[in-house]
């Protein structure tokens, strides 16, 4: 592998470097920066780089409020994020970098085509793409070898599930090293083995947004209903049973039962509703517009993100297994 990224071992690394600070790459620069880790973070938006102490401060909020981090944890953290202004700045000393740019496979080629002529021949690439195959991205590589994917889910600083996927041509040693040093954040690591579109949860996710828009485009239940449906029936036991540990508990008779009835009623489509390209066109896109399948204000999106935060870290509390 001429050396590069063959000697991964999650224990060695000490700077990370983050491409990208806006939704996902502050968070991010958090969780490790938290751990103890040197980071380096750069955006091509000035103004967005420049936000991230202040929105890394309003991250921690919620955990000192519920007493996981004392103020001072605040102020550590933010003393070993640097702002870099080049690409060269933030991975010329990483031992690993995490690219969580905009979601677009030539973007993101550009940007590692940058990253491997400033980074440490050792140094392990991942990016943080949530659909891209991780290894079309990795056919610009000189050495894909040493990179994968690590999807972080948002807000990174607070959900602990992050997809390790393997691509054609990354190292066992690195994909394993990888999933290790994810356990070293305090994360719950998930092997994903084979680079298929949209992962693992990403696959779950949209197959239940695909029926939840058909139901709603079809007149069966209005989008208020839907989403009480989730989070006051099913969803709530989400959190403590996956759906095959559910299946199980069910029986696999009835699961088998149910789906020989269900499955030929449920949507099928192929391609986005055209229930979602109409709301598009009329300018409701939802948080970002004030309205899209409900309405919204700034102040009731805040309100809404504060409480998820809470609530789920308080979930998290009650449901994570002790690490010995």
């Amino acid at each position: 592998m001429n050396g590069q990224g063959e000697r991964m071992d999650g224990k060695a690394i000490s700077t990370v470097g983050i491409l990208g600070a806006g939704l996902m790459g502050h968070g991010i620069a958090q969780i490790f920066a938290s751990k103890g880790f040197r980071v380096r973070i750069h955006d091509v938006d000035r103004a967005m780089l420049e936000a991230v102490p202040q929105r890394i401060r309003d991250n921690f909020r919620v955990f000192v409020e519920l007493g996981l981090a004392r103020p001072e944890d605040v102020a550590d953290c933010l003393d070993r994020i640097a702002l870099c202004d080049h690409v060269a700045c933030a991975v010329a000393d990483a031992d690993l970098v995490v690219e969580a740019v905009t979601e677009s496979l030539a973007v993101k080629v550009r940007v590692f085509e940058e990253v491997e002529r400033h980074v440490p021949a050792a140094a392990v690439l991942c990016s943080n793409t949530s659909a891209i195959s991780i290894s079309e991205i990795a056919r610009c590589l000189q050495h894909p070898q040493r990179f994968l994917g690590t999807h972080f889910w948002n807000p990174p600083h607070v959900v602990p599930c992050v997809e390790v996927i393997k691509g054609e041509e990354t190292s066992e040693q690195v994909f394993e090293g990888v999933v290790e040093l994810m356990r070293r954040l305090g994360k719950e690591p998930v092997r994903v083995l084979k680079d298929v579109p949209g992962f693992l949860g990403n696959r779950l996710q949209h197959a239940m947004w695909r029926e939840a828009v058909a139901l709603v485009a079809d007149g069966i239940a209005d989008a208020e209903d839907i989403d009480k449906v989730v989070k006051y029936g099913f969803g709530l036991r989400c959190a403590m049973l996956g759906p095959l540990e559910t299946a199980d508990l069910a029986g696999l008779d009835l699961t088998h039962a149910v789906h020989q009835y269900l499955f030929p009623h449920l949507n099928a489509d192929t391609s986005p509703s055209p229930l979602l390209q109409d709301l598009i066109a009329q300018g409701r896109l939802g948080v970002k517009t004030g309205q899209g399948f409900h309405h919204w204000t700034r102040q009731q999106a805040q309100e809404l993100i504060q409480k998820r935060d809470s609530v789920l870290l308080r979930i998290m509390e009650l449901i994570r297994p002790q690490r010995g």
